[in-house]
């Protein structure tokens, strides 16, 4: 019989059916760090969210076979130490494909329209004193006929060209960074950077990710650009894009995505008070549909695994 445990149960906020095999099912709603090993005990398959699965807890965990993920991103899960200790690994694709778009098109919307300084313009009783029927304190821009360059693409970065390009806008996908070869359909890294009213996001981290948008990247950008990222924090160095938004080097950027998640020792971007810049806690991925085609798919994962047809595996 096989022991499930689910380490970080309330993070998914879905009902989850129970697999059709049979098992011991175990969940706890949060899991800190230092009790791992222990509530991993005789599992055979543990189900995680964002908690670091590292070679100093998997070592310790003789019985463990699968880590489902209950996410896309793996950078938590030690991968090299599955692979070589025949712990399978399998993520969650393809889930937040509309709630993902949606949330980048929300926060293009907002600050191409200026809709939060306008919206402390009106707080402020600005628009009771103002001369005309209508106050114009700041620029509004369309989206129809502007450029769209996506980082990125995967199923949430070809969602996210779809609805670019149903609003009218230009769509550039880029190629990786330093690439030598470029591929059909393609742009490379530098046009894009150089050609995008708006930069957004959706690749994974990894060590050829990490710092991808630096000080180099913002002065290649267009002075009227926004910069999106639904994807990792670490994508971004902090400090650029703070210089960046304060010296005007780009016109706005929304994050739904910062390097310490939650951010209990602060970060630098929290205290940024701009109207330009949006911060959301990442909850681009979690509309109740998404959420729970991503519960289903999980299960989903487990009885492929355990009927001998594995899916959506990364070791």
């Amino acid at each position: 019989m096989e022991r499930i445990v689910f380490l970080e149960r309330n993070t998914i906020q879905a009902n989850f059916r129970r697999p059709n095999f049979e098992h011991e099912w175990i969940e706890h709603g949060e899991t800190f760090s230092e009790q791992v090993i222990e509530r991993l005990q005789r599992a055979t398959i543990v189900v995680s969210n964002k908690l670091p699965l590292r070679e100093a807890e998997l070592s310790q965990l003789p019985d463990l076979k699968l880590i489902a993920i209950a996410a896309t991103g793996s950078d938590n899960i030690d991968l090299d130490y599955c692979r070589a200790h025949r712990i399978a690994v399998s993520n969650t694709r393809g889930y937040a494909v509309n709630s993902v778009p949606e949330h980048v098109l929300m926060m293009v919307l907002a600050l191409r329209r200026n809709l939060f300084a306008y919206r402390q313009d009106v707080q402020d009783g600005k628009w009771n004193l103002s001369n005309q029927f209508c106050l114009l304190t700041h620029t509004l821009h369309d989206i129809n006929a502007s450029t769209l360059g996506i980082i990125g693409f995967g199923s949430i970065g070809k969602a996210m060209a779809r609805l670019g390009k149903s609003v009218g806008m230009q769509v550039l996908i880029s190629e990786h960074k330093n690439a030598t070869v470029m591929r059909e359909g393609r742009t490379s890294f530098e046009d894009t950077l150089r050609q995008s009213d708006v930069l957004s996001l959706h690749c994974p981290l990894t060590e050829q990710t990490r710092d991808l948008i630096g000080r180099p990247e913002f002065a290649m950008m267009k002075r009227n650009a926004l910069l999106i990222n639904t994807a990792r924090g670490g994508l971004v160095e902090d400090a650029a894009l703070i210089a960046a938004l304060q010296n005007g080097s780009i016109a706005g950027a929304g994050y739904d995505a910062l390097r310490e998640e939650p951010p209990r020792q602060g970060s630098p971007l929290l205290d940024l008070n701009l109207p330009n810049f949006i911060v959301t806690p990442p909850v681009a991925w979690a509309s109740n549909e998404a959420v729970q085609a991503l519960a289903d798919q999980v299960i989903d994962n487990l009885e492929a695994f355990i009927a001998g047809t594995p899916r959506n595996l990364l070791t």
